[in-house]
């Protein structure tokens, strides 16, 4: 679907509430209980859908980009969020079960009774506990694996919760029209969680790879290598990433996205550039050929697909090489005639991966590979300090700007710089493509 027809529907899932309330011409309230009652509506929406927002469905990251999805995701969360710990305290209403004698309608009563009231509270605990957890992950004492389980589940809990509090003390949700509507989300919500933790992982277990080799290539850098044990390789694009499954069940939650470093033309074999980074990196170079392994479907934007542009700038930051050597060496097996610029960065000359690919890439006629060091050795002769405005001026003609396709990929601050820089040389908004996955 086009992204103004998703954005325009999902406009519409979290409006229909209020539309569906609207109809049923119920006596008039105050001003501050129909607020009230508005926003705890539109977040029982936004949060049902965020199950959909995160479940890879490639339907929507594939139009938009997982990035932008995930980023909507955590954004929309936090909105959902303010509405929630908001809305009870703008009743003016009684908390009662049952109406005072001068309110036989019911409009100045909120009708909770003790079930209806404790599944409130708990959600309305919960989703900042879900939340917060969610933005303090990196700090947390715990696995990434062990934290999105508690985020599953978190979910799970919430939704529930406010499903039971909707049905049994909402005013407008006692509607049956209503209550299907929240049913019917509650029933896609759980769905996606389905899909992505059962299916899924049902269909990756009849595709199992195996490690058929694990080597340094850089400073606390390896290249891990698949082949599939039967069958076809993962169809993907150059550019995109896939989640890994090592060593494990897929049915596990000891999975984790990792851009491809092979091209398409590489396949059957499939190869990543991981860095060690955290607990399921640390110990990368340990293993063992022969490690099954197991391939969700490929994901991202970062390719290049649908764009034109008479030559290719590829912009790396350290691991951020990945994505972009696949689409250098796809390139290459296609023959593709256009010049091709790879700016690298990194901080040390060790950090360098593929040096001598990279150096015979630099003596095609139609490539050059720039490399830039933020702290360069005694020896180094090459660019020294940060990709900047200064150093995309001076890599990159004016006459380049307008006409290239400019693809990044790096450290967040690396990428706003970039992304500053090539803005400020010329180049417009639409020749630039990225994805960043952090935003906290």
């Amino acid at each position: 679907m086009h992204p103004i027809l998703l954005f325009t529907g999902y406009l519409l899932i979290t409006v229909t509430p209020l539309l569906l309330s609207a109809l049923q011409n119920l006596p008039p309230r105050p001003l501050l209980d129909e607020i009230a009652s508005g926003l705890g509506m539109t977040a029982f929406a936004i949060l049902l859908v965020e199950f959909v927002l995160s479940g890879r469905f490639r339907a929507i990251s594939g139009r938009i980009g997982m990035d932008v999805t995930m980023r909507f995701h955590q954004l929309v969360a936090r909105t959902a969020l303010i509405f929630v710990l908001v809305h009870p305290y703008l009743y003016s209403a009684e908390f009662l079960g049952t109406p005072l004698p001068w309110d036989p309608t019911g409009q100045f009563t909120l009708g909770l009774d003790t079930g209806s009231l404790v599944t409130g509270l708990i959600a309305w605990v919960a989703l900042p506990c879900v939340v917060l957890m969610a933005i303090f992950r990196d700090q947390l004492p715990y696995r990434y694996e062990v934290w999105r389980a508690m985020h599953a589940v978190g979910a799970v809990v919430i939704a529930a919760a406010v499903t039971h509090h909707a049905l049994e003390a909402g005013r407008y949700s006692a509607d049956p029209w209503l209550a299907g509507f929240w049913l019917v989300l509650l029933a896609l919500a759980l769905a996606s969680l389905v899909w992505t933790y059962a299916i899924a992982p049902l269909a990756e277990a009849r595709r199992p790879y195996e490690v058929t080799s694990v080597r340094k290539i850089a400073l606390r850098t390896w290249e891990l290598a698949l082949r599939p044990r039967r069958g076809a390789a993962l169809a993907f694009e150059a550019g995109q990433f896939a989640w890994l499954t090592l060593g494990h069940s897929p049915f596990s939650l000891q999975e984790n996205p990792f851009s491809i470093s092979s091209a398409p033309a590489d396949r059957p074999d499939v190869r990543f550039v991981i860095k060690e980074a955290g607990d399921s990196t640390r110990h990368i170079g340990d293993v063992a050929p022969g490690t099954v392994a197991y391939l969700g479907n490929a994901h991202g934007n970062l390719t290049l697909k649908g764009r034109t542009g008479t030559g290719i700038a590829l912009i790396a930051g350290g691991v951020g090489i990945a994505p972009l050597l696949s689409i250098a060496r796809q390139l290459r097996a296609e023959d593709d005639p256009r010049p091709m610029i790879l700016l690298y960065g990194n901080r040390t000359e060790e950090q360098i991966v593929y040096a001598d690919e990279l150096e015979a890439l630099s003596g095609h006629p139609n490539r050059g590979v720039i490399h830039v060091l933020s702290e360069p050795g005694p020896g180094w002769t090459g660019r020294t300090g940060l990709i900047d405005r200064e150093t995309i001026g001076q890599v990159f003609t004016a006459d380049d700007a307008r006409d290239w396709l400019y693809v990044l990929c790096g450290p967040p601050a690396m990428l706003e710089a970039v992304e500053d820089a090539l803005l400020a040389h010329g180049v417009p908004a639409r020749q630039i493509i990225a994805e960043q996955f952090y935003y906290d």
